[in-house]
């Protein structure tokens, strides 16, 4: 199921794209001529800029072959990331787009030309402002609607292109109305907002080749799917390592009582992958186990005085899986700091201090974790 769900998805990146290259070679080539003609270096950027749109779609296309391939000994975990790389060659053309006009209008500025506008030059311009409107709302649509940073830069993009034109338009009409002519110096304000987009995209781009957290609602929802299991009495150390758009595998622990065995144990841990992969498409590749203490008044007392020693500091924003073995005098649990704390290490290393102050006869087993998933 999951596998006809990306074939759909494929083939919906690849459509759109399609029209993509289509819309934006034709915008290219009639603004390529109306530019030359009209002697127009603002709708000369215009096409190439378009031109660059049609090379991005195009870009899209083969990113989305490739990532469609299946996994291999090598990419165990699939192609899917060549989305990323294909998105971030979009980043660098955009701003290359936007530097090369740049240069083209700084020359134009020192050396300027008289532009000459036709009737039909003003009309097919002014189409081209409603057509980019049009394609840019569909493409950056579908984009959002099935995940792809791709199609979301062409997108977005091309909304950037409507506004480009319509300058350009406005630019024709001054110069018809005024005899002023902003040309050389509209191209440069044009290609500076090309130079931003592509920096924009460049740094969200990156940013997810890096590794982000994860959606908070995807996380809780995961959470809340594991949290309905019976006995399942708390949920945590949620990880979700990304393999390409909705491409996930990870793991995390949960909190089940202390009578459980073994086998019990097993067939839990399977009936939650299932449910997990089944309702998210997330494929969870190990469960932990936190064993809470269900016959001892003492850990209840001790998780208790434990937990206002923690909470009594600032910051600290979860203690879970704790446990109380009377028998070798042991105390375990994990707690999370929240990166909003200066010095991490020293807040923790102040909460072990007190609480070995409280418990000194016993050892001590306190993990600093991390949370991965919300805020």
């Amino acid at each position: 199921m999951a596998e006809a769900k990306d074939i759909s998805r494929d083939k919906v990146i690849i459509r759109t794209s399609v029209i993509g290259i289509v819309a934006n070679a034709f915008l290219a080539g009639f603004k390529a001529v109306i530019g030359l003609l009209s002697n127009s270096i603002a709708i000369v950027l215009d096409a190439v800029n378009n031109l660059s749109d049609a090379a991005s779609s195009i870009i899209t296309i083969v990113g989305t072959k490739l990532a469609g391939k299946p996994a291999d000994r090598k990419h165990p975990f699939g192609h899917g990331r060549v989305e990323y790389l294909t998105a971030l060659v979009i980043s660098v053309i955009v701003l290359y787009a936007g530097v090369t006009s740049f240069t083209e209008s700084i020359k134009k500025i020192i050396t300027p030309k008289t532009p000459d506008y036709s009737a039909a030059s003003m009309v097919i311009i002014g189409a081209a402002v409603l057509v980019k409107i049009v394609l840019g709302r569909y493409v950056k649509g579908v984009g959002e609607k099935v995940n792809s940073d791709s199609l979301i830069n062409s997108g977005t993009d091309a909304m950037l292109d409507s506004v480009i034109s319509a300058s350009t338009l406005a630019a024709a009409i001054i110069y018809i109305t005024t005899d002023i002519s902003l040309e050389a110096w509209l191209g440069a304000v044009i290609s500076l907002v090309i130079i931003k987009s592509g920096i924009d995209m460049l740094r969200e781009t990156i940013s997810q080749l890096l590794g982000e957290r994860v959606d908070a609602d995807l996380a809780r929802a995961i959470k809340k799917t594991v949290n309905g299991f019976p006995d399942v009495l708390g949920v945590y150390d949620l990880i979700l390592h990304n393999y390409g758009p909705d491409n996930y595998s990870g793991s995390l622990h949960i909190e089940i009582p202390d009578t459980y065995s073994a086998d019990r144990i097993d067939v839990l841990n399977r009936a939650i992958s299932m449910a997990v992969f089944r309702e998210h498409g997330v494929i969870l590749t190990a469960i932990g186990v936190y064993s809470m203490n269900t016959k001892s008044e003492l850990a209840k007392k001790v998780k208790d005085d434990v937990a206002k020693i923690v909470f009594s500091h600032e910051n600290v924003l979860q203690l879970h899986g704790f446990h109380l073995d009377e028998e070798i005098k042991n105390i375990r649990f994990d707690i999370i700091i929240s990166f909003d704390e200066p010095d991490r290490e020293a807040l923790y290393e102040h909460i072990r201090s007190d609480i070995n102050e409280a418990y000194p006869d016993y050892t001590l087993e306190m993990v600093l974790d991390t949370d991965f998933t919300e805020s």
